[in-house]
């Protein structure tokens, strides 16, 4: 499984946005499995946001820390031009490396693969 390097404070809060997130320090994600050697490092500074429909805010929780690291990986993939589909795995994994269930992760995953696509 990925793994992150242990990063500890590296986000804080919009003052005024609700689900929207700034990097104050690296966040360096390992892809595929320990030492691979593919690493995807989303840098100080990188502005990201949990995105939530209004209807499902009820079941997601935009500041559950469990969905921010896989937030900001994906927005950064998705900054740095890699496909909706394939940054989405990234999500899934970063989920799970940080122990979100398979069905959150099933929902969520799907949400980011789709959205834009309707």
């Amino acid at each position: 499984m990925s793994t992150y390097t242990e990063s500890g404070t590296w986000f804080l809060p919009h003052p005024r946005v609700r689900g929207d997130f700034l990097t104050v320090g690296e966040l360096h994600w390992e892809i595929g499995r320990k030492r691979s050697g593919l690493w995807v490092v989303v840098p100080d500074d990188f502005q990201f946001n949990v995105s939530i429909p209004w209807w499902a805010s009820w079941a997601f929780d935009p500041e559950d820390e469990r969905f921010l690291k896989a937030a900001a990986l994906h927005d950064y993939l998705l900054k740095q031009g890699w496909d909706r589909v394939t940054a989405a795995g990234v999500f899934n994994e970063a989920l799970r490396a940080d122990k979100v269930s398979a069905r959150t992760r099933l929902a969520m995953v799907t949400g980011v693969a789709w959205y834009k696509w309707s």
